[in-house]
């Protein structure tokens, strides 16, 4: 049987028993895995690493580096293909958006651990991560084109093989069982895991994955492969909306030279930073702001106080560098809006709930009026990473 149908089989299993209640015939090997990859609070950091002045902060991690050459082409390295496009990103974005920092994951041929490049993003409190990568198939030389994939679980042989190969290089670090809990990156049993994982940075994910394939397609000429999900343990760990792009297969005699070229890496990191700043763009837009003292009010015009220590979750329905006022009409008529303050921006959230299953009740309500509303978890003001929100809470 193939990788990705015994997936789907597991899949289709544990949909059932959950469906039918029956939670004792559950497979041992799934429990065994669902228990080891409980995501430790370590891997989100503390707080960001610096204070960036209400900015935009987007990491630009270039796929593999150092001892670890990635995909390997007819004379070249997949690693160096990927810093030059990822440092030509960062520049681009630099030049043209005042409102952002970029930090790098590596900005020379160096070594970084697969765990750390998202550790990277959450330390820094990251709004938008982006994973560089070069593609390679041993099917046919003649298949090129671009792809931009978002964390999810592979719904097909193809996904997961990618998936596969880009995890591989957490064999070449040391202890390697142990960081990563025992994930196999060559079982696809291993992949059992991200049944289980919610993505609540979904939609924000593929809005950004569509604009860059966008870009590519429209504006650099290159082949559409599309958008696709898989199971990358990069974006497996991130905590804001993360892409990874594969800008083009290094096995393509004809794209290994494009991917080469000054020319071809300009057109491919231009693509992806005007696929950044028509994101901003809209987010920033969508949360326009008027600066005011901060005030979250109800219907009685009380100031809205979440209790101390306990972990409530509600819906998020915007964001901003600067405060915006509270007040119905700034919010399409929402009266029960609460401001956080979550590393250096300012989040607006409806409804608070003590159980997960009713915030997303109210999500289903609020999606009407706000398309991306999304769930988050908030306890003593923060914004904690909604998995760990989900697994404090089982454990009361």
């Amino acid at each position: 049987m193939s990788a990705a149908k015994l997936l789907k089989k597991r899949e289709l299993n544990m949909c059932t028993i959950f469906k039918n209640g029956k939670h004792y015939t559950i497979n041992i090997c799934i429990a065994i895995f669902l228990s080891l990859f409980i995501i430790p609070d370590s891997v989100y950091g503390s707080e960001p690493a610096s204070n960036f002045n209400n900015k935009w902060v987007i990491v630009i991690d270039a796929g593999h580096g150092g001892k670890d050459h990635g995909a390997l082409g007819s004379f070249s390295s997949e690693k160096d293909i990927n810093l030059s496009i990822a440092l030509k990103t960062g520049q681009y974005i630099k030049q043209n958006l005042e409102n952002v920092t970029v930090i790098y994951t590596r900005k020379d041929d160096s070594t970084i651990d697969l765990i750390e490049r998202p550790a990277i993003a959450n330390r820094n409190g990251a709004n938008l991560f982006i994973s560089i990568h070069s593609n390679a198939t041993k099917v046919s030389r003649n298949i090129m084109g671009a792809e931009t994939y978002i964390m999810g679980l592979a719904s097909n042989e193809e996904n997961l093989e990618v998936a596969m190969r880009e995890n591989e290089v957490m064999l070449l670090e040391d202890d390697y069982s142990t960081k990563y809990q025992g994930f196999d990156p060559k079982s696809p049993e291993s992949y059992i895991i991200f049944l289980t994982t919610q993505n609540i940075y979904k939609k924000q994910s593929l809005d950004l994955a569509w604009k860059i394939q966008t870009q590519f397609a429209e504006k650099v000429n290159r082949k559409d492969r599309g958008v696709k999900q898989a199971g990358f343990w990069v974006l497996y760990n991130t905590s804001m909306p993360s892409v990874l792009v594969e800008t083009g297969f290094i096995t393509n005699p004809a794209e290994e030279k494009y991917l080469n070229s000054e020319t071809g890496q300009e057109y491919l990191a231009s693509a992806i930073f005007r696929a950044c700043r028509e994101y901003i763009n809209e987010i920033d837009n969508m949360s326009r702001i008027s600066v005011q003292k901060p005030e979250t009010v109800v219907e009685t015009g009380t100031k809205v106080s979440l209790p101390e220590s306990s972990i409530v979750f509600m819906v998020q329905i915007a964001t901003a560098a600067t405060r915006k006022e509270v007040k119905p009409e700034n919010f399409k008529g929402l009266t029960d809006i609460t401001e956080i303050n979550s590393n250096d921006r300012y989040k607006y959230a409806t409804g608070s709930f003590t159980e997960y299953p009713e915030a997303v009740k109210h999500r289903k309500k609020i999606e009407e009026i706000y398309p991306d509303a999304f769930v988050i978890a908030v306890q003593d003001d923060k914004v904690l990473p909604l998995q760990q929100a989900l697994n404090q809470k089982k454990k009361k």
